[in-house]
């Protein structure tokens, strides 16, 4: 069987108040966020959490992506950087590495392919995870609750963290509204 599954960040002000969401359906979703990050650490954090959130499961993950970003770093350059001690081909660091490591960890082992979907078309998966992902860059920028979600059935219990994008949980973890 396959899972498919949809993967989108957002970020208020870039960087700014940023959330992250992954989204099977209406009963299977995660998201979080931080106070202060970037889109693109809001597209990481979401493939990477739907790994961890999916990982007691055998199926294969079909993750709907619209962030060229996230898919080419996973897919294409990912091996290239690891070679060369996470640096780029001009010497310089690869940004949000510590994503990208924890994202290389989860893939370990896993059966997956990457498709690209245009985002803000109306693909009704890319467009539930998105509104989820902004809620909570919303939910951040007002100071209120964060929306998490459900997560995936049978999935461990999880601490998402609010503070720096990679980092230890922050004193202000996240909380479900359901």
């Amino acid at each position: 069987m396959t899972i498919t599954a949809a993967a989108d960040g957002s970020a208020l002000g870039n960087p700014g108040p940023a959330g992250w969401a992954w989204y099977v359906d209406d009963g299977c979703w995660g998201a979080g966020g931080w106070k202060h990050a970037t889109n693109n650490q809001g597209e990481l954090k979401a493939v990477l959490e739907l790994f961890r959130a999916t990982a007691h499961i055998d199926d294969d993950l079909l993750v709907l992506c619209d962030s060229q970003y996230v898919i080419n770093s996973v897919t294409k350059w990912m091996p290239g950087w690891k070679r060369k001690g996470w640096r780029k081909g001009d010497g310089k660091p690869v940004m949000n590495v510590e994503l990208l490591k924890e994202i290389d960890d989860a893939i370990r082992g896993r059966r997956y392919r990457f498709e690209w979907v245009r985002g803000h078309v109306g693909h009704e998966l890319n467009e539930a995870a998105d509104v989820r992902a902004r809620a909570v860059a919303e939910a951040y920028q007002r100071g209120t609750a964060i929306p998490v979600g459900p997560g995936f059935p049978g999935a461990a219990a999880t601490i998402l963290d609010s503070g720096t994008p990679g980092s230890a949980p922050a004193d202000d973890a996240l909380f479900s509204l359901d």
